[in-house]
């Protein structure tokens, strides 16, 4: 009889508990598509995404600076090489594109020719703490050239990312995909390319092939 109290009282106290705890969520990938616990976006996908409603890709003079290179139309997108199941990182081969780009406050530079990303694409990890890394290797690196209008003519600029990476947040909130005041280094071109540029936009959505929200795990 006491064990049978015993074991009574057990099950009465382990009742409430069991129905008190939330059932575990199924797996997830570190990408998936549509909602946090969509399907894994597949390798071989492309994951893509412009900038922000409003919003412009900087390369300002310095960090949050009004002056520099402003680009009213760019795209970030990147091909699924790795989803693995969360928490991890996924591995990804990205592309930047940068257009109708403009300059303001840089003595002597009058405009913008053309902007080129170099070396494309960068092998690029996106965590599941939401830390994306862009990074370039000593052969390819993580380069833009800049051809430019001065009063003395056309100048080529050559700018590559410091340290050969950048870094990123990726947000579920927005499904966006943000880089802030990344350094680049001129390695190459006149007085008129100023030392250094600091990178910074706002992409989102970011989507999936089939125009799903991407979500990040």
């Amino acid at each position: 009889m006491h064990r049978t109290r015993i074991a009574a009282a057990l099950t009465g106290a382990l009742v409430p508990l069991l129905l008190a705890t939330p059932a575990l969520a199924d797996d997830a990938n570190v990408l998936t598509s549509g909602s946090p616990a969509g399907t894994a976006v597949p390798a071989g996908d492309t994951i893509a995404a412009g900038l922000a409603t409003g919003s412009q890709a900087v390369f300002a003079t310095a960090p949050a600076g009004p002056n520099g290179m402003t680009c009213g139309t760019s795209s970030l997108s990147a091909v699924v090489g790795d989803n693995p199941a969360a928490p991890g990182a996924a591995t990804l081969g990205a592309t930047l594109g940068l257009s109708s780009c403009t300059v303001t406050g840089v003595p002597g530079v009058t405009g913008v020719n053309s902007v080129t990303i170099t070396n494309q694409p960068y092998a690029t990890t996106v965590a599941s703490d939401g830390t994306v890394t862009v990074t370039g290797t000593d052969t390819a690196p993580i380069s833009a050239t800049l051809v430019l209008r001065s009063l003395l003519g056309s100048v080529t600029c050559v700018f590559v990312a410091n340290g050969n990476t950048i870094s990123g947040v990726a947000d579920n909130t927005d499904n966006s995909i943000t880089f802030t005041d990344q350094q680049f280094d001129k390695t190459t071109g006149p007085a008129a390319c100023v030392p250094n540029g600091y990178f910074t936009a706002k992409y989102t959505p970011v989507v999936d092939s089939a125009a799903a929200p991407v979500f990040v795990n």
